[in-house]
């Protein structure tokens, strides 16, 4: 698929100059932090050197103060409470980490609960209060869910339970009448930084609680490994308060200390290196993590979080990595039939967006799908299965770069039961019978509103570079810009009429290994995955431009740059 070069706006010449000689760095990396917001020796030294000391107050998030009374109120009246989440990465890891930090207060009087993603579905269920009136718990604590639990928590309240809702979703004009809504996505909430996680929310709530009660932060910062896994795995911008988090998070994992017993069960399982970054937890570890809430119970996603022993944690983790292989046939499947289905529609082949639905479809994939029918029709994608009992279709969308997939749903809320997500994705449930409706008006407005860029896939470029000015120094630097991630993604640089030395071929039949070279002196190893089919091409020696990212490979213990190519364009 021919993808959009784009380069970034190149900053003013002055500032770029200035920060580089502040840092004694390469002109070209020092114009790359300014494109970042990062144009001062200050700004650079808090990017480069993230403390725990610049956490924003938690006091100062709208409702918090109400929140930590009423876990005091609880703490001293010997209440039980619940910990309830979303059956996600980011439900699990909060659900996790809050039950850790507060059981040894708790004693006895602390359960946690994960909604059944097919009985129940996502956020506060009705049957999830009832099993909470059934056993006496008086404060529920949800975490990734709940602002939009106006009934739900009305519900609860009517049986003599109160909620603390931690959530960062966008809530609706009314919020629940709960004890306390902590989401800094409310339009009255001062909280400086708006982009939290779930689990970075349910810290903040951790923070409050334990500043408020003069605790050990040692116990606090140990749950950061439990922050940059719900970071990384719910694809939040990982800036600001969420870069450090994320920071502290990894040197947590990388400490050399041993890990939880089930992070270490799932590093094995998942064959991670030893230096895990944010790719590791979005392909290692996430999908392990979600696939027992895809497949079958997100509950043993936490018991396996919080195993104490290996032998617990692997019992669990092995039995999560069975889903997740099942995961994997299902999802294999269903993405064959969707393209298939589109594939054989000559209408749904010109559509501007996609939405399909089949009755008998794994609920826990459709995401996955959605997904993988974007990378070969980009385009809006809403992938909906249903039930015969209910008469109920529910699915996920996934959308482009830059097109609002949510905000276009809100257009067809008349049609809907629920729906709720982000710009990117979201979750839909509708009657059966709305489908052909709801495909015809979300059509529609995707037609009528999505951009000609916004069709074509695109390759975000920070600046050219030429191969002489890539030095063990300036990667260096470069990796010290970590943790990538959405907000401060891995840096891409684009380079002129390069070619290939000769060795170049293909692997696992749709990749291409290279060794690359611009000026015939400085070569670099090249891998570009899914590439293939500029074999022919560049096996005549006709030069390309190329645009990648530059990244440490090690083999067989030798270290070494290489280059991971992003697109490939031959000059006309």
């Amino acid at each position: 698929m021919e993808k959009r070069w784009v380069f970034k706006a190149t900053p003013a010449p002055e500032k770029v100059e200035s920060l580089a000689k502040s840092l004694s760095i390469h002109e070209k990396l020092a114009s790359i932090l300014c494109q970042r917001d990062i144009c001062t020796f200050d700004e650079a030294k808090a990017y480069f050197r993230p403390s725990l000391e610049d956490l924003h107050d938690p006091f100062l998030m709208k409702d918090m103060h109400l929140a930590v009374n009423r876990l005091n109120d609880a703490l001293h009246n010997g209440e039980k409470i619940l910990i309830y989440g979303d059956y996600d990465v980011d439900g699990t890891t909060s659900v996790a980490m809050a039950y850790k930090y507060l059981q040894p207060y708790f004693q006895g009087k602390i359960d946690y609960y994960i909604p059944d993603r097919y009985k129940e579905g996502y956020g506060v269920s009705s049957a999830g209060i009832d099993w909470a009136s059934e056993n006496n718990f008086k404060l529920i604590i949800s975490l990734d869910c709940g602002i939009k639990s106006v009934d739900k928590v009305a519900y609860a309240k009517e049986k003599g339970i109160d909620f603390i809702i931690c959530d960062h979703h966008l809530p609706d004009e009314q919020v629940p009448a709960a004890v306390a809504v902590l989401d800094p996505k409310q339009s009255d909430c001062p909280y400086p930084y708006k982009h939290l996680s779930g689990c970075g929310v349910g810290f903040k709530l951790m923070q409050a609680f334990s500043m408020q009660n003069n605790l050990d932060t040692d116990e606090l910062y140990a749950l950061l490994d439990f922050c940059v896994i719900s970071i990384a795995a719910d694809i939040v911008p990982i800036t600001g308060e969420n870069r450090i988090l994320a920071y502290f998070g990894l040197r947590l994992l990388n400490s050399g200390a041993p890990l939880r017993p089930g992070l270490e069960a799932l590093k094995e399982l998942a064959a991670l290196k030893e230096d895990l970054d944010i790719n590791s937890i979005v392909f290692g570890f996430a999908p392990r993590i979600n696939a027992a809430g895809r497949m079958g119970d997100a509950k043993r996603s936490v018991a396996m979080l919080l195993a104490k022993t290996k032998e617990e944690a692997f019992e669990e983790a092995k039995s999560i990595n069975e889903s997740n292989q099942n995961r994997r046939v299902h999802d294999t499947s269903i993405t064959k039939e969707a393209l298939e289905m589109i594939d054989q529609d000559a209408v749904l082949r010109k559509s501007k967006s996609t939405v399909l639905f089949k009755d008998n479809w794994h609920k826990g994939v459709v995401g996955i799908v959605a997904s993988r029918c974007i990378d070969r029709y980009y385009r809006p994608t809403i992938i909906l299965t249903g039930s015969s009992n209910d008469g109920l279709a529910s699915g996920s969308a996934r959308s482009v770069h830059g097109f609002d997939v949510h905000s276009a749903i809100v257009e067809c809320s008349d049609l809907l039961e629920q729906f709720g997500g982000h710009m990117y994705a979201a979750g839909l449930t509708m009657k059966v019978e709305n489908v052909p409706a709801f495909r015809e008006r979300f059509e529609e407005i995707v037609a009528r509103t999505i951009t000609k860029e916004q069709e074509t896939p695109q390759v975000e470029i920070d600046t050219t570079l030429n191969f002489n000015q890539i030095t063990p120094k300036f990667f260096s630097i470069l990796n010290q810009m970590q943790p990538f991630g959405p907000g401060n993604m891995a840096p891409v640089f684009s380079s002129e009429c390069v070619y290939d030395t000769g060795s170049c071929r293909v692997v696992g039949d749709t990749h291409l290994k290279l060794r690359l070279t611009q000026d015939g002196f400085t070569e670099f190893d090249a891998i570009a995955f899914g590439m293939a089919d500029f074999y022919p091409k560049i096996l005549k020696g006709i030069p390309f431009d190329v645009c990648y990212c530059v990244e440490q490979n090690v083999f067989r213990g030798v270290i070494s740059l290489q280059l991971r190519i992003k697109d490939i364009r031959f000059q006309s």
